[in-house]
């Protein structure tokens, strides 16, 4: 059996090999160092360049991880001791090392940071919030978008109808916190008064989605998961649901309806996955265009899972939709003065087949309309939000 000298250097990435005799046996560089420093909730990746059967991480003798590669993240400053274990018949490996956590040097906002994504529906509040002026690339809406909804900023953006999204991070990794809610987003639901018993009002859910940065490259590139809210297991919802929107004709000829609020019920097209057809209407309170301005594609696809229909015509001839809360778990859902129901939970995580995600954290999330309705003079249902909040880092708010 060979002998080796083990080498802790950093950043090598290959077995440093010298005269292979018993008096001068290879040099071999783990690629773990003895000690590091890294600010909280900042990630710290780790890749051993030797290989085994198996492996073993453990921080303060708890063992976190079996993968070969395993990314250090704590929220608590302090000093904590690692270990790594190469489990091997042949070539088995032990290292000690430790991992001094530090406070940032500045100070993290428990806000939005940055807008990577603003892709909405086709819908009667896009081009307006934000607004998209002639010219404007996907560039200046994204900047729009940030502008908008980052720091303490409190300005609407729409999503527009169903699947319409908004991909924002903080400036750090929220820590899924075990029995804490971790995340807050505001939106612009409302209640109405006339049934105090069964919340509603104008609710427009949007499905919460988070990512972990596994391959730390700071872009949303790896994979994501829903965090499953109040209904994901209704029967009537729908998963893996699909929709594609077709650029309006501008030459088509519009179909108003009698009530004198929609000039053109033919407006927008769908089809989606359950095989059904229908459109987006055009209405006189919003005359611009309400497929996105900054979009060349004639075509608008989207997918994700689709809450069941919370509208309801009280009025029984249009004039008065109640749009239903569900309980929790989803965004524009309640409104702002009620909590506990805007918070949301990263231990919620699944898969795309409902299988339960343990997620040590969230860099990215994303927002997007989870309704496929559309009601009357009040026009689809989109979601709106303002702002998203790291509930384990506090700052007051600004006071009008």
């Amino acid at each position: 059996m060979k002998k080796y000298t083990l080498y802790l250097l950093v950043g090598l990435s290959a077995a440093m090999t010298a005269c292979n005799d018993a008096d001068n046996p290879p040099m071999v560089s783990l690629g773990i160092d003895d000690a590091y420093y890294v600010a909280r909730m900042q990630k710290l990746p780790l890749s051993p360049a030797l290989t085994g059967e198996r492996y073993s991480w453990k921080i303060d003798g708890k063992e976190v991880s079996t993968d070969r590669n395993y990314i250090f993240m704590e929220r608590t400053e302090g000093v904590y001791q690692l270990s790594f274990d190469i489990i091997d018949p042949e070539s088995p490996f032990h290292h000690d090392f430790t991992v001094t956590v530090m406070r940032e040097e500045i100070e993290y906002s428990p806000y939005i940071a940055k807008v990577l994504e603003y892709c909405p529906a086709p819908g009667q509040f896009v081009n307006e919030m934000p607004l998209y002026e002639e010219g404007d690339t996907y560039a200046d809406m994204l900047k729009k978008a940030e502008e908008s909804i980052s720091g303490t900023n409190d300005v609407m953006i729409s999503l527009g109808a169903y699947g319409g999204y908004v991909t924002f991070a903080f400036d750090h990794t929220v820590v899924n916190v075990p029995g804490e809610r971790d995340i807050r987003i505001w939106g612009n639901s409302f209640y109405e008064l006339t049934d105090p018993t069964h919340p509603g009002g104008s609710a427009e859910p949007g499905i919460v989605m988070v990512s972990y940065d596994t391959n730390c490259n700071g872009l949303p590139d790896d994979p994501w998961y829903e965090l499953a809210g109040s209904d994901y297991a209704n029967p009537l919802t729908r998963h893996r649901y699909t929709i594609t929107y077709s650029c309006p004709d501008p030459a088509k000829e519009p179909v108003p309806d009698e009530s004198g609020y929609l000039n053109d019920t033919t407006y927008i097209p769908w089809v989606d996955s359950d095989g059904q057809t229908g459109y987006v209407a055009r209405n006189i309170f919003h005359d611009q265009e309400y497929w996105p301005g900054w979009v060349d594609s004639d075509k608008l696809h989207f997918s994700g899972t689709c809450l069941p229909p919370n509208a309801v015509d009280r009025s029984g001839n249009g004039s008065y939709f109640i749009l239903y809360c569900f309980d929790w778990g989803y965004a524009d859902n309640h409104p702002n003065d009620q909590v506990d129901p805007n918070t949301f939970d990263i231990a919620w995580a699944v898969d795309e087949f409902g299988n339960h995600v343990d997620l040590p954290g969230a860099d990215f999330v994303r927002v997007y309309t989870a309704e496929n309705q559309y009601c009357g003079w009040l026009g689809e249902t989109s979601t709106e939000i303002c702002r998203a909040q790291d509930l384990h880092i506090t700052q007051d708010l600004p006071q009008p």
